[in-house]
């Protein structure tokens, strides 16, 4: 069943999931039986579909006040977000949806919070200090990655502290998560790859976090409780569809069922991560992202190979299960664990996945910087299976700069 001493799970999930194509015309009918006035919160480009403003007619057929932020950025600086709060003070919605990718999910989250509770955005950063249920939440994701529409965790970004930043409470867990792999048939080839990609990297961090010992305390302490029985559950499904069918998405958007099996996963690794949580590869992609300004799923997953390699000591059965899981002929653990971790490289340098933090734009006088400040996301730097300090930093950080993965096998 799993390599857990003893039968612990934990799920913190919406209250309502739906999932496949045409789904989408479910908006109006849920939307309307949470409130009358629903914010949309979405960007630009997914603005002027024709689908989003299907959805808002939905919404408006349904006896709904419906106000659009389509203003939402990548990486979600805190501009945007308290001038949507201010923008929709006189509509007062009762509702807010996020349609798009994961900024335009978290910006719900986060307006959400601030139109519910007030106050300054920094004081929320952290765990659990949402003091209380927030207006109830709709999001709909137009990529398969995030996974956003499951989780409890938004990231903004702070411009004062240069880096990424972390609020993480059960109360941004969405009340309902509509997931319609039709929206996401018209993702480029680039924006499929980064975004499953994400979604890989979730899956298997959260089956190789730490595990905790089970107090019954544990998921009211911590928001992410680590590795257990029905998160890994979640992270297979993710990791199997994600082999079956990001190549294909990528080869072919039009390829429905690679859409389906994608969006299925990006979806599972949600469910997963959302309460296992991640680990390293999200630490040191938060500086890298900062300096590079680039897409979090190119980060995460550039470093997922060298993360994974440095971990293996330490999660042997793990990476041999999810070997297993994926198809690869059977061996002995070790073995079967360095081809999962091979599979996982192959597969991301199929889709384009940069290979070096190098590729990805970081300068070689930034890497002991990106190691140093990694350490700063302690949420995550918790949950990883091997212990991290500065010199494991460094270790992974030189090896992910220069693509050495082999240098981590002695680390």
């Amino acid at each position: 069943m799993s390599d857990l001493p003893f039968a612990f799970g934990a799920l913190r999930l919406p209250r309502s999931v739906l999932f496949g194509r045409g789904q989408r015309y479910a908006l109006g009918a849920a939307a309307s039986k949470l409130g009358k006035r629903a914010l949309l919160c979405t960007d630009e480009r997914q603005g002027a579909q024709p689908e989003f403003h299907a959805m808002v007619a939905d919404l408006r057929a349904h006896g709904m006040d419906v106000h659009v932020f389509d203003r939402t950025i990548p990486d979600l600086p805190i501009g945007p977000i308290e001038a949507c709060v201010e923008e929709v003070r006189g509509f007062a919605p009762d509702v807010v949806i996020g349609i798009g990718g994961g900024s335009s999910m978290d910006m719900a989250k986060v307006v959400a919070v601030l139109l519910t509770h007030g106050g300054d955005l920094r004081s929320y950063y952290g765990e659990f200090a949402v003091p209380g249920p927030v207006m109830p939440l709709i999001a709909m994701p137009t990529t398969a990655g995030t996974g956003s529409e499951v989780t409890p965790v938004a990231v903004v970004s702070d411009d004062e502290r240069g880096a990424k930043v972390g609020i993480a409470s059960p109360h941004l867990v969405p009340l309902v998560a509509i997931c319609d792999p039709d929206l996401t048939v018209t993702c480029p080839p680039s924006l499929t790859a980064c975004s499953g990609a994400d979604a890989l990297t979730h899956a298997v961090e959260a089956y190789t976090t730490l595990a905790r010992p089970a107090d019954p305390m544990l998921t009211q302490e911590h928001v992410f409780v680590g590795k257990n029985l029905l998160s890994d559950h979640f992270a297979r499904l993710a990791v199997a569809n994600i082999f079956l069918y990001l190549e294909r998405a990528y080869r072919d958007g039009s390829d429905i069922e690679a859409r389906e099996g994608l969006m299925l996963a990006s979806l599972a690794a949600g469910c997963a991560f959302g309460t296992a949580g991640t680990a390293a590869a999200h630490a040191i992609q938060y500086p890298v992202g900062n300096l590079t300004h680039t897409a979090h799923g190119d980060g995460v997953a550039t470093l997922l190979p060298f993360v994974m390699q440095y971990n293996q000591p330490y999660c042997t059965p793990a990476f041999a299960e999810l070997a297993r899981t994926i198809g690869l002929p059977d061996a002995p653990p070790e073995q079967m664990s360095q081809g999962f971790i091979d599979a996982v490289a192959d597969l991301l340098g199929r889709v384009n996945i940069p290979r070096t933090l190098a590729a990805l734009g970081l300068q070689a006088e930034q890497q002991d910087f990106v190691a140093e400040n990694a350490l700063n996301a302690a949420r995550l730097v918790k949950n990883n299976p091997r212990p991290l300090d500065l010199v494991a930093m460094q270790h992974i950080t030189r090896a992910a700069f220069s693509g050495e993965r082999a240098a981590l096998r002695t680390a």
